[in-house]
């Protein structure tokens, strides 16, 4: 079972690190909108994303998902088949991944800070990983950071389609950040339209 800790109480952060976001699903719930692209503020859902990243110092940026202009520096992938699920799109991008760390993040993450990524390192130095967790306790499998090479072997000998099924026996520590009023949690992600209409409300 992962262990738990809280935010703001963790280790030093652990060497150098890139990203990976998975941008490939379909927006089923969005009614097949290009999830990726919505606009939540001045920035698409992707784009949050990469800023994030890129302002906590990853080396490395790597999206798996269609190619898209106004985001320099990212490298762009597409798992085989298109669409065909997270398992396959995170082999994809660990395929091209250089960094001893990876962060493994979803596209649609508008409040997802770069100081959010760094407790995560700090929390994951010791162990396979560390991902967050929501108000319940649940682990978001896509708001996490992990050793690269872990990911690796775990990705190359599983062969299921659930990414907490392939994540989860590694153990990672879970971080529950402390509430902040007014301040939504970086984990918040935009599935449905309700989601996208609160994000959009949080940050017009």
């Amino acid at each position: 079972m992962p262990s738990a800790a809280k935010a703001g109480h963790e280790g030093t952060s652990p060497g150098t690190f890139g990203i990976i976001i998975l941008a490939g699903g379909g927006g089923r719930r969005l009614g097949g909108q290009d999830k990726p692209g919505l606009m939540v503020g001045r920035r698409t859902l992707l784009g949050s994303v990469v800023a994030a990243g890129t302002a906590a110092g990853a080396r490395q940026v790597i999206v798996v998902g269609p190619e898209r202009a106004g985001l320099d520096g990212v490298s762009f992938v597409i798992e085989e088949p298109p669409g065909a699920g997270p398992v396959p799109a995170l082999r994809r991008g660990l395929a091209e991944a250089t960094p001893p760390w990876v962060a493994l993040l979803a596209a649609d993450l508008p409040f997802l800070r770069p100081d959010d990524l760094g407790t995560l390192r700090r929390a994951a130095a010791g162990h396979h990983g560390a991902v967050f967790a929501d108000d319940t306790g649940r682990p978001q499998w896509l708001a996490g950071c992990w050793q690269t090479e872990t990911l690796r072997r775990a990705a190359a000998g599983y062969d299921g389609t659930s990414l907490g099924g392939l994540l989860g026996p590694l153990d990672p520590v879970l971080v529950r950040p402390a509430p902040v009023s007014g301040v939504p949690p970086p984990w918040l992600d935009c599935d449905t339209p309700e989601d996208l209409d609160r994000a959009r409300a949080w940050r017009p």
